[in-house]
């Protein structure tokens, strides 16, 4: 079964950065839109940025001017930069390739005050 392999998370003081990759091997990644999802233990699976296959972004309100999406299609990875990052931010963070609904496992990123 594909799976997406999600990294770059990790611990982060707040005010940092991080940058997550997504890499779709196996995928027919360029017709594909591409979606970050996070998920805090208890709630639900909130979309957090998007990237369509024509390179459209779009950005949850919490997170606008502080992330941006991308995708290197020759390289099947999609990016999510994060900057200024806030303790709120703390969660498991999932990558999803739209069209073909296929998921990552998820990578931590703890952001501490």
């Amino acid at each position: 079964q594909v799976q997406l392999e999600e990294s770059g998370g990790g611990l982060v003081r707040e005010g940092g950065s991080l940058r997550l990759s997504c890499k779709a091997p196996g995928t027919n990644f360029r017709v594909n839109a591409v979606a970050w999802f996070r998920q805090v233990p208890g709630e639900q699976r909130d979309l957090v940025a998007s990237i369509s296959k024509d390179d459209s972004p779009w950005y949850t309100n919490s997170m606008r001017g502080r992330v941006t999406v991308a995708r290197d299609n020759p390289k099947n990875t999609a990016y999510l930069q994060m900057n200024n990052l806030k303790p709120e931010d703390t969660a498991v963070y999932y990558c999803n390739l739209v069209d073909q609904n296929i998921w990552g496992r998820g990578i931590q990123v703890t952001v501490s005050p």
